[in-house]
């Protein structure tokens, strides 16, 4: 062994290591940019590790290099082109590259070691149990993660509708679909070993796991987006990891261990805040047709208050206290760095400015503090819903922008109301709330939000930019 092939397992473990400390790094909005850069790091020690390792084995480079330059430049003009409005979308896909890419590798591995130079012996004789096994499960987990993801962002980017999708028979279809596709992947690991059979049944596999993967995420409402991103972010670790077992790498076993564990860590968290199961998440069918606004069950609003610019300026004037509450609206127009203009102009007027972060505001966790992060708004600033909520009784005024589910009253006050019992932001306790919004249409929960009925609410229908931008310029006004 060359010197160089024995510094791959150092390697290999300062990449593991980086790894972790990016992940730490991107737990806080203030060190979420060194994160990302020990993790890219950390990403290339792991490559150039592995190239170092199969030099000695021999392989052709060119074909590494073309996906290297087809990839990068992929990367790039995503990163420069892509709006921050469709990062969700952008996450999914993500997501579904992660899991189709192991799909490949363990379907590379038993047509190279199977099919093709097995010897007519079965996966599990050719690769050992607990690798033949594996290979199941990352091309079973993969080609699910694909699927499911690329319905995620067909939804998130509204080229599907994000109102659940209700089979018949849904759960028995994918009762039999994840018993009868696990059931082929093991059988044929253990018992198949006809070249052509492994070769059908490895198709199967893989054709059943973008079924289910398809009818998991279909029946999923747009509330729920939040949760299911992050947990198909974690079955693309799980798919990772296993890979990494087919191919006796402890670095991708390593790295998708982490990120199987953290996406369901925050998995978990989403479904907290919003006070649902996982498993009411997966099978509920969270915003159906049928759902309500409240208890009376009728969607149709009473006296609604229309304001203009002027007017809610007026209201600011005076304001000691001022709380913002971004929402989807806010990203959708980009208007990030107008709130920041607004909030500036507010402190020099001697207010007290702070926002209040709902866990699923927007399209995907986090969501809020990336774009507001964007807008350099200061991170102590940006405050949980458990630490502002006890906040808004003595707030002069909330500036709702964009949001609507995660600020509904129905959550705490209406039982019939498919929201209720989420943890929500209570700004209708504040002095005067301002709810910048085009319309009276729901948000993605698809329910009536009787909040903008309150006699302490000022509706201000516009673009939130807009909206935003006419309060500052009629506030300077005021100076």
């Amino acid at each position: 062994m060359s010197l160089l092939q024995s510094t791959v397992p150092v390697l290999y473990l300062l990449s593991a290591v980086l790894f972790i400390f990016g992940l730490k790094g991107l737990t806080r909005v203030r060190s979420a940019q060194r994160g990302n850069a020990i993790s890219a790091l950390a990403m290339l020690v792991a490559v150039v590790a592995t190239l170092i390792e199969m030099s000695e084995d021999g392989f052709d480079l060119q074909w590494i290099l073309v996906g290297l330059v087809v990839g990068g430049l992929i990367g790039a003009v995503a990163a420069v082109k892509v709006q921050m409005t469709a990062m969700p979308e952008m996450v999914a896909l993500f997501n579904g590259s992660g899991g189709g890419a192991s799909a490949l590798v363990a379907a590379s591995i038993v047509w190279s070691q199977v099919v093709e130079t097995g010897g007519g012996e079965t996966t599990t004789a050719v690769l050992g149990s607990a690798s033949g096994l594996t290979t199941v499960l990352s091309m079973f987990i993969g080609a699910l993660t694909l699927s499911g993801s690329v319905v995620a962002y067909l939804k998130l980017s509204g080229k599907m509708s994000g109102k659940p999708i209700l089979l018949p028979g849904r759960h028995a279809i994918n009762a039999i679909l994840i018993l009868g596709t696990l059931a082929l992947g093991i059988y044929s690991a253990l018992e198949v070993t006809d070249a052509d059979t492994v070769v059908l049944f490895a198709i199967l596999v893989i054709a059943g796991s973008l079924a289910l993967g398809v009818s998991l995420v279909i029946p999923i409402g747009g509330a729920d987006m939040p949760v299911v991103i992050s947990l198909l972010n974690s079955y693309s670790g799980l798919a990772a990891s296993a890979t990494g077992f087919v191919l006796e790498s402890n670095v991708l076993i390593i790295s998708g261990a982490l990120v199987g564990a953290s996406g369901l860590i925050l998995t978990q968290i989403m479904c907290v805040a919003m006070n649902r199961t996982l498993a009411h998440v997966l099978f509920g069918g969270f915003g159906t047709a049928d759902s309500t606004g409240g208890a009376s069950g009728s969607d149709e609003y009473g006296p609604v208050r229309s304001f203009s610019a002027e007017e809610a300026a007026l209201v600011l004037d005076g304001a000691e206290t001022v709380v913002f509450i971004p929402g989807y609206g806010l990203a959708v127009a980009q208007a990030q760095h107008t709130v920041r203009e607004l909030a500036d102009l507010l402190e020099k007027r001697g207010a007290k400015v702070t926002y209040g972060i709902h866990p699923v505001a927007g399209r995907m966790p986090g969501h809020m503090n990336v774009l507001l992060a964007e807008a350099d708004v200061p991170y102590e600033q940006l405050l949980e819903m458990d630490v502002i909520n006890p906040e808004l009784k003595h707030t002069d005024v909330v500036i709702v922008v964009g949001a609507n589910d995660v600020v509904n009253p129905a959550a705490e006050k209406s039982p019939g109301s498919p929201i209720y019992g989420m943890p929500v932001l209570e700004v209708w306790n504040a002095a005067t709330v301002i709810m910048i919004k085009r319309s009276l249409s729901p948000g993605f929960a698809g329910i009536k939000n009787e909040l903008f009925e309150y006699q302490n609410t000022m509706m201000l229908f516009e673009d939130a930019k807009k909206a935003v931008q006419g309060i500052l310029t009629e506030l300077k006004e005021l100076a």
